[in-house]
């Protein structure tokens, strides 16, 4: 259901409506996958390595690529990049978050996950809680919990569907709902669905969170 090809702009409103689709609809395709739920920090089982540990087991020298994400008694999260000209893509490997190609597009940066995979940390991600971006390089950005926004899919299952907000029940088109979350100045969007009613892609969570420094990228001093 994914488009084979990726366009240079959001100019076309029928390449637009469709990419946007994928956007809200591609964890619901495949949240049916029989794989478990496996421990880690948000159930206690793992230690969290510290700041300085975790950007250094991630390194790769690359400066423009995203390779971690950092909350403090949360988690410490690995970040792949989807395939190209896959926007649909999501790993389902534990302990794992997926950057949205289509948020990089628009200068942002999306984070995606499965809500029985990384997703279940994301409802842990409350207004006021900092997070960290963690680069190849070793360059961090630093941010914070902004917004929280839950949408019930009016069809879970179609590209075309609207979306309700929980708390203010508006009605919002998926086009409209990947320009809230998405767009804009500079921040950061975790996506994962809402299990709810037996429906395992019955909603959508959205965390918005803001640089904490705006457009700060400090580098991470190790000790040697």
């Amino acid at each position: 259901m994914a488009p084979r090809t990726m366009t240079s702009s959001f100019h076309s409103n029928h390449s637009t409506v469709l990419r946007a689709g994928v956007s809200l609809l591609l964890l619901a395709v495949t949240a049916f996958l029989p794989y478990s739920v496996l421990a880690g920090p948000l159930a206690g089982t793992t230690a969290l390595p510290a700041l300085p540990d975790f950007s250094l087991s991630i390194r790769n020298g690359d400066g423009t690529m995203l390779r971690g994400a950092y909350a403090d008694n949360l988690f410490a999260l690995p970040i792949v990049q989807q395939p190209d000209y896959n926007a649909g893509y999501v790993s389902t490997a534990a302990n794992t978050l997926t950057e949205f190609s289509m948020a990089s597009e628009v200068g942002n940066v999306g984070l995606l996950a499965h809500n029985y995979r990384s997703g279940q940390y994301f409802n842990q991600l409350l207004p006021g809680r900092k997070m960290q971006l963690v680069y190849g390089d070793g360059h961090i950005e630093y941010f914070v919990v902004a917004h929280v926004y839950r949408y019930q899919a009016s069809s879970p299952f179609s590209v075309t569907s609207d979306f309700v907000d929980l708390d203010t029940h508006e009605y919002l088109t998926a086009t409209a709902l990947f320009a809230k979350v998405y767009k804009g100045p500079r921040h950061v969007t975790f996506q994962t669905c809402i299990n709810r009613d037996g429906n395992s892609s019955w909603g959508r969570l959205f965390v918005i969170a803001t640089p904490e420094l705006l457009f700060s990228k400090t580098p991470l001093i190790l000790p040697r």
